[in-house]
């Protein structure tokens, strides 16, 4: 039974229950129309984007008399169909709550409670903090060697930025605080999904998702190794999509979900051996010859001749050619190819020569067989085998898969590995560049992909480059010639470098002085300065004082109860955030007496996208603009206002300094024009500055203007390298190519034919949807099927056309041999990767720990090694910090401990502050087995205390069938589960409860330092003490 508005007041009292009782269905979607309609009646709507995941759902924000009625799904969105989940449809709470904090609050050391201050007191005396810090702090020059290196850099202050932080905020902290010298700028990236770059980056060129949420719906089969329908359930759609076309699913997860309910098959896996799993599916299409011969030999260094000193695991039983036991690092001398004459690498295209990578390859996995998988992962033999069939026939000119990955693989001593493993399987597959294949990076932040292209991380800049080296990059021509390839389209980094110096010192940044190169502070080492650094640091009283902006690291960081100590013992500290979060209250933490710390803190209140202006890049590089819809309330504002506050009073306060160290400040181009009593700047000047432009009026060779100075440039394309253009960001190039012309703020309608949504929003780089999608062609050019063409040559036109931006030299032909110039340097008509030095997607690449992904086992686990005799990755980073940080045996820790995220929940507590879903749990819980229950008595509900040697924590048992034991070895082991949102801070007292993260130890990935989080062992007792 349909109900109209007229039936809907006619039935007047009736329930539905009534109704429907009297046998009659009922359909309200005509009330709900109506009811909507009266309530954004008179409203006007503003263009939104989720705060949440990384989805980036586009919202409509309704405003009425100045305050905001309603947030729901804008219904045009392409990839969201105007969809949102529970977290997303409760956006409303960030900015109507509460507890809400809107005045600038106070607390003076060893204070037990906050006050109230003025914000312009509040941050005079943060800008004298911050300047007295770096005084204290400043290392202006170091002797390396017999020589002396300039290297600006101030250790005493840590800045954590945040990935839900627009672009734009992102970019500015980037900018002020690599001014001010500092060297431990982090966001949440790192200890998220930080090895999703090294690891995308070395074996495809760039360390970003391949292919766009809307074309999974292309794929034959699709292999979510994540929670994906629960974590990023809207965009789970395209999967169910995908099925119902008649793609299988084929779920790998330690725990049974939502996602394997919709699977076809279910493969669960120990915690920290994905790379056995991934690398037994290589051996598989290798040895059935399933892999994609033609595309493996065209587009990926499989054909090139490898050094034959070179050894792999399997000969050097679990190392690889140069491992130093004293360094526990490698000298990659023998990690090389065999050149020609003309200096490119030697090709095998029979991919026979013992030394080719496809045969070093297929030796280096050939211990990986279904029994070892079967062994080690807890697979057993024939469900793999069934699995590896399925997916490896997913390949060849008319079948492509899709594999998506999350935090499972990420956070792990062998997080980079894990994830290159699942990359060389889809290259050996040809399924990198193809509709329904590539790579699905699925972050769980909405601005983590923007935060990390903005260079808010230890090492590196915006668009990219390294942070430079003390040692390495004394001077710019160092660190250009260090950092630049032979060919690939890094060549261009000279340009992008340059470009980024000028818009950052402007006139002070001359090709006399290299550009103001020296005012780029100089790492000292490499192993420094990240997340798990500085509080180790803060620990040490080396950082001083320090700015975290909508972060929590008392509950996002590894070993979190040392995380706290650390904060504690902080000289000062300033939090910006929406809520008083665990880290701003962190000393009244409960059972700390707050005498006892000295800690300053200023807590700044934020404000939620709905009230700025910015843009967010989610997981699939589409930057969505979002507009203020009202004012923030009290003294709340956005985070480019505070920033750019601090900019400004720093200035001020070294406006007389004759010191070189404040140079840097003074120079910095900070005109930002803010306005209005909180003056907030226009955000829009600084998408210009991160789009580039002329610095001056730039001519051809006929003296005709090209540029005008001030013009925004069209591409990063037009880039220079001699000081004629400023960029904040190279790979945003385009994104505002002319004033009034904001391309992230575009909602347009698809024209027909278009399913990758080219008109909405914009994709860096170029806007293209796929990357690498010359690979979608064959070598001559032509798609592989008609089935799978996504771009091909048009030989009358003579250019690359077809359903998207090709990721290639828009002329550059098939047949074209390597070019010896311009921006494709060293790039021929058939390389498809054309970011990586040789143009091909890479098996063998230089990674810290090893060329080829190569499985060890967590620091902590229930098994030795089986594959070597080496049990855990050589070159992995272990703090020493005593007792605050052992590592458990499996003797007196015998169970798994995994943990994972909710639907309902979002990461470190922003949603403990939202009552709509604070009230969706009971409390803090632990998944376990009933097998496991029962041998320790333990009932569904009772309360149990799980223990790492780092800590313990109080908790609910859920008793479930999702929780599997593995046979691990032919010996059982259980498993436990457990969420990791909750802390002492949240709007109810479901939402409140012990830190999980109090539970991991302080270990870190060798290339990214990200934490050991998924994989760890534990013990459980029924009762808590």
């Amino acid at each position: 039974m349909a109900l109209s508005r007229r039936d809907f007041f006619k039935y007047g009292g009736a329930t539905a229950a009534g109704v429907l009782a009297g046998g009659r269905a009922l359909d309200l979607g005509a009330v709900e129309s109506f009811a909507t309609s009266i309530r954004i009646k008179e409203a006007k709507a503003f263009p939104g984007v989720c705060p949440y995941c990384a989805v980036g759902c586009a919202q409509l924000i309704y405003v009425k008399d100045g305050k905001i009625i309603d947030i729901e799904g804008d219904p045009n969105t392409p990839h969201t169909e105007g969809a949102l989940c529970p977290k997303g449809s409760s956006t409303y709470q960030l900015s109507v709550n509460d507890r809400r904090r809107t005045k600038a609050m106070y607390r003076a050391p060893g204070s037990d409670k906050w006050e109230e201050k003025p914000l312009d007191w509040m941050m005079e005396q943060i800008a004298q903090r911050i300047k007295k810090a770096r005084d204290e702090t400043f290392v202006e020059k170091v002797k390396v060697g017999d020589k002396e290196v300039t290297v600006n850099r101030c250790e005493g202050i840590a800045w954590l930025g945040s990935s839900v932080l627009d672009n734009e905020e992102n970019y500015l902290i980037a900018k002020l605080s690599r001014g001010m010298g500092l060297v431990n700028v982090e966001n949440s990236a790192r200890v998220c999904h930080s090895a999703t770059v090294p690891a995308l980056g070395a074996t495809f060129g760039r360390g970003a998702m391949t292919t766009n949420l809307i074309d999974v719906v292309n794929a034959d089969v699709i292999m979510p190794t994540s929670n994906w329908a629960e974590c990023h359930p809207v965009s789970y759609k395209w999967v169910m999509k995908a099925k119902e076309r008649g793609a299988k699913i084929i779920h790998v997860d330690p725990r049974f979900t939502r996602t394997s309910a919709t699977a076809d098959i279910w493969v669960p896996i120990r915690s920290g051996t994905n790379t056995v799993y991934f690398g037994g599916l290589i051996r598989y299409a290798i040895e059935s010859k399933k892999y994609f011969h033609d595309y493996v030999v065209s587009y990926t260094n499989a054909p090139f001749l490898v050094d034959p000193a070179f050894k792999t695991p399997t000969d050097l039983n679990g190392l690889f050619t140069g491992y130093d036991p004293g360094k526990r690092s490698y000298d990659q001398t023998t990690w090389k190819f065999q050149l020609d004459e003309a200096g490119y690498p030697k090709q095998d295209p029979t991919l026979r020569d013992p030394n080719c990578v496809f045969q070093l390859l297929r030796r280096h996995y050939s211990r990986y067989t279904p029994e070892m998988v079967e062994r080690v992962c807890g697979i057993p033999k024939d469900l793999f085998l069934k699995v590896a069939d399925i997916f490896c026939s997913a390949s060849g000119p008319d079948k492509t898969a899709t594999i998506s990955y999350a935090l499972q693989l990420n956070q792990s001593t062998n997080g980079v590995q894990q994830i290159r493993a699942l990359c060389l399987l889809q290259l050996i597959l040809g399924n990198i560049g193809r509709p329904g294949g590539g790579v699905v990076a699925l972050r769980g932040h909405s601005n983590v992909q923007g935060a990390t292209d903005f260079g808010t991380l230890y090492h590196m800049l915006p668009g990219y480059p390294p942070m430079p080296l003390q040692a390495a990059h004394p001077t710019l021509m160092d660190y250009l010639e260090k950092t630049t390839p032979k060919g690939g389209f890094w060549v261009n980094n000279p340009k992008f470098v340059v470009s980024q110096l000028k818009a950052w010192w402007g006139p002070a940044a001359t090709k006399e002085n290299d550009f103001a190169y020296d005012y780029l502070p100089k790492r000292e080492k490499a192993d420094a300065y990240s997340h798990q650094h500085f509080l180790v640091a803060m620990l040490k009283k080396q950082v001083k004082g320090f700015i975290v902006m909508g972060q929590n690291p008392a509950v996002d960081s590894p070993n979190a109860k040392m995380a706290r100590q650390a904060l504690r013992t902080l000289e000062w500290m300033v939090v910006v955030d929406l809520f008083e979060t665990d880290t701003a209250a962190v000393w009244k933490e409960p059972g700390i007496d707050p005498k006892s710390s000295k800690v300053e803190v200023f807590f700044i209140p934020g404000a939620p996208a709905a009230e700025k202006d910015g843009s967010i890049t989610n997981t699939m590089r589409l930057a969505q603009w979002h507009t203020k819809a009202v004012e923030p309330p009290g003294d709340a504002r956005s985070d480019a206002a505070f920033i750019v506050d601090v900019g400004n009073r720093l200035k001020a306060l070294c406006k007389d300094s004759k010191a070189k160290k404040d140079r840097p400040i003074l120079d910095l181009v900070w005109d930002y024009q803010p306005e209005g009593p909180k003056k907030e700047p226009k955000m829009e000047l600084v998408l210009k500055e991160i789009n580039g432009y002329a610095t001056d009026d730039i001519t051809d060779k006929d003296g005709k203007v090209l540029f005008k100075k001030g013009d925004h440039l069209k591409t990063f394309a037009q880039l220079r390298d001699d000081g004629l253009t400023a960029c904040g960001n190279w790979i945003y190039g385009g994104i505002y190519p002319e004033e009034g012309k904001n391309l992230a703020a575009r909602r347009g309608k698809s024209k027909e034919g278009d399913y990758l949504a080219h008109e909405w929003g914009f994709v860096w780089p170029a806007n293209r949807r796929i990357l690498y999608n010359r690979a979608s062609a064959d070598a001559s050019g032509k798609p592989w099927s008609e089935k799978k063409k996504l771009i091909w040559w048009d030989a009358e036109q003579k250019k690359w056309v077809g359903l998207d931006v090709p990721d290639f030299g828009l002329a550059m032909a098939p047949d074209a041999p390597r070019a010896k110039e311009g921006l494709l340097k060293g790039i021929s008509g058939i390389d498809a990767f054309i970011m990586n030095p040789h143009g091909r997607g890479q098996f063998f690449a230089s990674v810290l720990d090893g060329p080829f992904p190569e499985h060890y086992e967590p620091f902590e686990s229930p098994t030795k090694n089986l594959l070597s005799r080496v049990d855990n990755n050589p070159v992995a980073k272990v703090w020493d910090i005593g007792d605050l940080n052992k590592l458990g045996t499996p003797d007196k820790y015998p169970y798994i401990l995994t943990t994972y995220r909710l639907t309902e929940h979002h990461a470190a507590g922003m949603s403990r502050h939202v009552p709509w879903l604070s009230e969706l749990f009971y409390g803090h819980f632990a998944e376990i087995g009933p097998e496991m229950a029962k041998e320790l008595g333990i009932a569904n509900g009772d309360m149990i205390t799980v223990e790492t040697p780092r800590a313990k924590i109080k908790l609910q048992a859920m008793v479930t069938e999702r929780i599997k034991p593995f046979i691990i070895n032919g010996k059982k082991v259980y498993q436990v589960g457990i969420p990791w949102h909750w802390g002492y801070q949240g709007a109810t007292k479901s939402a409140r409860g012990d830190i999980t993260n109090d539970l991991v130890a302080s270990l870190g990935d060798p290339t990214t330092f990200i934490q050991e989080s998924k994989a760890l062992l534990c013990n459980v007792r029924k009762g808590v003490a």
